[in-house]
């Protein structure tokens, strides 16, 4: 009897460390854009607010396969494929920053959250500011994840053809450097290989549809629907211009990983996610009506 006394305690110990160390199942589900193009989504745990991110330039939602474990822990947790992207539809015909920010808001309307935080890398940066434009009244803070360095910086011609016109005239094989050229020299090569090889394999034509409407969005007339708390998280390969971009908005923080590089989430998931995790508390912080809204730039690693 004692000893099935035992097996039963030892059980019932063991039932409830699975329930509080493992995260909940992810719930598979899809969301139709505003251009009827069916966008893939992921669930995970619970918990308010929901932290909706987004991949960018020729991802999907498994770059952020590190911070899911980490935050479906106490909050729900969204990942999504935009379209052309992962395992979302391919039928648009052109794959403009606007019609991206639909495919977050359609996720975002879908999955009933009514509370969120919106986390782009790169080019979702400028996505996740589409986004808030169409659904402000449910996003609570906007997280741009090494994007955005100069709110006023807008691409030359010189620029648009440095790094598309290689692209039109080899994907596969232009893809490579231009990847290459977002690692620092000090990169896990492995990585930067895996990175390069994803990329080369997309398709060309979303790719490039892709980089070039991106190239034409500005964007500081989307900074005129920002109402909620702005952080950028930004490695320091490129400089960052707060006194600049906070000119802009109600309430911007900048907060840099000192030698990191551009995909900060699986190049360092650990500091990245203690960032990420302190940028969010601040955020449901500023969230309270008695906190006042401010600027403020933080160079530290870690809190």
């Amino acid at each position: 009897m004692k000893k099935i006394i035992q097996d039963i305690a030892f059980l019932a110990i063991l039932i409830a460390a699975l329930i509080f160390v493992i995260p909940l199942a992810a719930q598979h589900r899809t969301a139709i854009s505003s251009d009827g193009v069916p966008i893939a989504y992921s669930v995970y745990g619970k918990g308010d607010p929901a932290l909706v991110f987004v991949h960018g330039w020729c991802g999907s939602r498994d770059i952020w396969k590190k911070q899911v474990p980490y935050f479906s822990k106490k909050y729900r947790v969204i990942t999504l494929d935009l379209a052309g992207h992962g395992r979302s539809g391919l039928q648009r015909k052109d794959y403009t920053q606007e019609a991206f920010g639909e495919d977050v808001a359609a996720v975002v309307r879908a999955s009933g959250t009514d509370k969120a935080i919106l986390i782009g890398h790169s080019m979702s940066g400028t996505i996740i500011l589409e986004a808030n434009r169409l659904i402000k009244d449910k996003v609570s803070g906007l997280v741009a994840v090494d994007t955005l360095e100069n709110f006023e910086y807008i691409p030359t011609q010189e620029d648009r053809a440095k790094y598309i016109e290689p692209l039109k005239k080899d994907f596969a094989k232009n893809s490579g450097p231009f990847i290459q050229e977002m690692f620092n020299k000090n990169a896990d090569p492995r990585l930067v290989e895996k990175a390069v090889r994803n990329v080369s394999r997309f398709d060309p034509k979303i790719a490039i549809s892709t980089i070039e409407y991106y190239f034409d969005t500005p964007v500081i007339p989307l900074l005129a629907d920002v109402d909620a708390p702005f952080w950028s998280i930004n490695a320091d390969m490129w400089q960052t211009y707060p006194e600049i971009n906070s000119k802009y908005l109600k309430s911007y923080h900048l907060k840099i990983m000192p030698g990191k590089d551009h995909f900060l989430m699986f190049e360092a998931p650990e500091e990245f996610n203690q960032n990420l995790d302190y940028v969010i508390g601040e955020i449901e912080i500023e969230g309270q009506p008695q906190v006042s809204s401010q600027v403020t730039v933080d160079s530290s690693q870690s809190e």
